[in-house]
């Protein structure tokens, strides 16, 4: 690995991502539009007596799902275009090696994520009005290693694909079960046993998990941190192992 190599890599993708304004509304403008249509949506729901409103309990740990999500789609769809116009090829036919250039779009992506989590909390505190009794600094993080799970599952993910098409279907399979079973809508010791088990195997139960923590006032969730960061660096070995060239 070669630091120079790798930050050059970053800063071309940077530029890339830069120029592409659907692309920097998707990454930034989308998860405020969503947060305010889940406000609007439940603004006239009644809330028992001693209850969170629906959006303070249920916000946070969307707001764990959508960098993931949006960082999963970008990624692979920007990786396999790459591949397919050549320059892959032509990058790795040069000094750059296959770890310079997956940790070097897992920078970039990480800035990104920085930005994106920032712009996340800012709104939703200022805008939404959220009322979240944990540690916003540590929600913070969560999201923004969320972001970064979404980018480097998103490397490994487009190696499978053949077209872009392809990389978008390949969001099902990954995303949507940790959506359904992660505890975003039912908490895991709540499953039959089977799921939860099952659940335990997925990163976003950490997530959720640790966000749930901190809305309890809970700001001991470093054990969920560690675990999504082992998260990050097993598929950031699979992006690397499994990166090709060309897409035949």
């Amino acid at each position: 690995m070669t630091p120079s190599l790798m930050a050059a890599t970053a800063r071309r993708v940077l530029q890339q991502i830069r120029r592409d304004r659907r692309t920097v509304a998707l990454l930034m403008v989308m998860p405020l539009v969503i947060l305010s249509l889940l406000k609007f949506m439940f603004t006239d729901i009644p809330v028992p007596p001693g209850a969170d409103p629906t959006f303070d309990s249920f916000g946070p740990r969307l707001m764990a799902l959508l960098p993931m999500l949006l960082m999963f789609v970008v990624t692979s769809v920007t990786t396999l275009r790459e591949r397919i116009s050549g320059t892959l090829e032509r990058l790795m036919a040069s000094p750059l090696r296959k770890a310079d250039l997956v940790l070097g779009y897992a920078l970039a992506f990480g800035l990104i994520a920085i930005v994106q989590a920032g712009l996340i909390l800012a709104f939703s505190l200022s805008v939404l009005n959220l009322n979240f009794a944990g540690n916003m600094w540590l929600l913070g993080v969560i999201i923004v290693l969320d972001a970064i799970l979404g980018t480097v599952l998103g490397l490994a993910a487009s190696s499978l694909a053949r077209t872009e098409f392809q990389a978008v279907q390949m969001m099902p399979a990954v995303i949507l079960p940790q959506v359904l079973i992660a505890g975003l809508f039912l908490p895991r010791d709540a499953m039959p046993a089977v799921l939860e088990w099952v659940s335990a195997l997925l990163p976003l139960s950490y997530a959720i998990d640790g966000i749930n923590s901190l809305a309890a006032g809970d700001n001991n969730v470093w054990s969920e941190v560690g675990v999504l960061i082992a998260f990050i660096v097993g598929a950031l070995v699979l992006a690397v192992v499994t990166l090709r060239r060309r897409t035949a």
